[in-house]
C-alpha cells in the first residue's frame, strides 16, 4: 500500500520517541509533531487501518514489522541527507528541516547514487 509523505513522517516520529521513551502514545506524537490531537487521531487510525501500527488498550502505539521497517527506511534516509547537507556546508538547522523534505522524494536510485558517492569522498578525505 503506498503512504503519503505525512504518514511516513508520523512513522518516523513513533520510532524516534521509541527510541528515546518506553511507551508512545498520540498526546506524545501531537506534543512532538506540534500538531493538534485531532489532527494526530485521524492519522494514527489510517496507520493502523493500513497495519502500519497497533495501539493497544492503554493507547499505546506499536510498529508493526512493515510499520518498522518503513519508519526505519525513512529515518536513516533523514540522518543521511541531513549529514549530507551538513558536509557541504549547510546550517544543521537547514540540513535538517531540507533533509525532511527530501527524504520522501528522492528515488532509491538517486539516494544509493548519493549515499557511495559520499561514502566515497569521506574515504579521500580521511586519507
Amino acid at each position: 500500500m503506498k503512504i503519503h509523505e505525512s504518514g511516513e513522517n508520523y512513522l518516523e516520529a513513533i520510532l524516534i520517541l521509541k527510541q528515546r521513551q518506553e511507551h508512545v502514545r498520540s498526546i506524545d506524537l501531537a506534543k512532538a509533531m506540534n500538531f493538534t490531537k485531532a489532527s494526530v487521531s485521524r492519522a494514527v487510525n489510517k496507520l493502523k487501518a493500513s497495519e502500519y501500527i497497533t495501539i493497544d488498550d492503554n493507547g499505546f502505539i506499536e510498529l508493526t514489522d512493515q510499520g518498522f521497517s518503513l519508519a526505519s527506511r525513512i529515518y536513516e534516509r533523514h540522518r543521511f541527507f541531513t549529514d549530507f547537507l551538513i558536509y557541504l556546508g549547510v546550517d544543521e538547522t537547514v540540513a535538517a528541516e531540507d533533509a525532511c523534505k527530501i527524504e520522501h522524494v528522492l528515488s532509491i536510485e538517486s539516494y544509493q547514487a548519493m549515499k557511495a558517492y559520499l561514502t566515497k569522498v569521506k574515504q579521500i578525505d580521511d586519507k
